[in-house]
């Protein structure tokens, strides 16, 4: 697979998206435990749980742009702070990176909702439908240029540090394109991939332009060889509370990722179970960067000194753990083991009761994570070399 990703970036001379070392940093998300009922003050709440814990950046997700609880993208397109959900986006930007985090912000790239202002300035430039809103059609010049100065624009005014720029797999035609009909009058590119890989480009260079180290999430679905050209961390496609799910897509993702920073689907778990079970949720995401998204100040203190424990353990070992060989075994059994290996040690984890985990020579040092949920995992070490006599 590697092999075939490298032969894809060459024959096709990709060139890849700088990938700074606070890609690799833990992550705190406000989607699964928030979803669009964010304020200010909550998520400063959260940041401050947060970075006692150890983690170095948020991504506030959507919410942020809407007093609309509905869910959908309706109101999506005009891209305004909502005061009722942040007062002064600037101060309280910097409020949070004050407290030592990074602060990345959401935007659904393709959506122009009916009731944005944005719809009637762009009535005929849009490909059609989707998730309840318009989906812009990139080939019109002026509809790249206003998503990628509506960027510019958020970066200058609020200083961030980071976008998650979701949903550009929504750039399609379903059924008839309806540039077809129109002889593609005021597009400059006729196909709409061409059009998405003009925009995203002309995104990354004017966003590196202002912050060389800007950091740029994508979400696992339209994750592929071309698309480490636009950003620098790559997530895996929402599983909420599904940790195999969560691993297996880890998994393909490192495999196909290279150097590019892998994250874990936001995890979260039920706050009423064993601090073993918020433990397993954490362990299947570990060879990737975890995305916590859960209630910091709600969860039990054993849950608490969980995620310390595993956040320490992950930032000891981040060389290996997401820099190092990774070889996950067994695709027709969802990855039951996963191996990392760096010049100074092997960390191996098993996650299906009944696996023998195969450590290897004794040359360097060995982890062994047990994540089956069983009290007993089977080892099976390579002899030691008798020494001549």
């Amino acid at each position: 697979i590697r092999e075939g990703v490298a032969w894809i970036e060459s024959h096709n001379d990709f060139k890849v998206c700088q990938v700074p070392e606070a890609a690799f940093e833990p992550l705190y998300s406000t989607w699964y435990q928030f979803h669009q009922q964010i304020t200010d003050t909550e998520i400063e709440a959260e940041c401050r749980e947060a970075v006692k814990l150890g983690m170095k950046t948020i991504i506030v997700d959507d919410g942020w742009q809407t007093a609309d609880n509905n869910r959908g993208y309706a109101y999506c397109g005009d891209w305004r702070v909502a005061p009722v959900r942040i007062k002064d986006m600037a101060a309280h930007v910097k409020r949070v990176q004050d407290m030592g985090m990074k602060y990345m912000l959401w935007y659904s790239v393709p959506f122009v909702g009916e009731h944005s202002q944005a719809y009637e300035r762009f009535k005929g430039k849009f490909l059609g439908p989707s998730h309840g809103a318009f989906v812009l059609d990139p080939r019109f010049p002026e509809v790249r240029e206003y998503l990628i100065s509506t960027y510019e624009k958020a970066l200058r005014e609020w200083n961030l540090d980071g976008f998650k720029l979701d949903f550009i797999d929504s750039f399609r035609i379903k059924g008839t394109d309806p540039a077809v009909a129109e002889n593609y009058a005021g597009r400059d590119i006729k196909s709409v991939p061409e059009a998405v890989d003009v925009l995203m480009k002309g995104v990354l260079s004017r966003l590196q332009a202002i912050k060389p180290d800007i950091l740029i999430e994508f979400r696992q679905n339209y994750i592929g060889p071309a698309i480490r050209q636009y950003g620098n961390m790559f997530r895996a496609s929402d599983c909420p509370g599904d940790m195999q799910n969560n691993r297996i897509r880890i998994s393909n993702l490192r495999l196909t990722s290279g150097t590019t920073a892998v994250h874990a689907d936001m995890i979260e778990w039920n706050p009423n179970e064993k601090p073993e079970v918020a433990a397993r949720h954490i362990l299947s995401a570990l060879y990737s960067v975890v995305q916590y998204s859960v209630m910091l100040r709600d969860i039990p203190q054993s849950h608490r000194e969980v995620v310390k424990h595993w956040l320490e353990f992950s930032q000891k070992h981040r060389q290996t753990l997401l820099h190092g060989s990774f070889r996950p075994y067994h695709p027709e059994a969802c990855f039951p083991i996963l191996e990392a290996e760096s010049k100074m040690e092997r960390i191996i984890s098993a996650y299906q009761e009944g696996v023998v985990v195969k450590a290897g020579k004794c040359d360097r040092e060995i982890y062994i994570i047990n994540a089956t949920g069983a009290e007993k995992v089977v080892v099976e070490l390579e002899k030691k070399p008798k020494k001549a006599e």
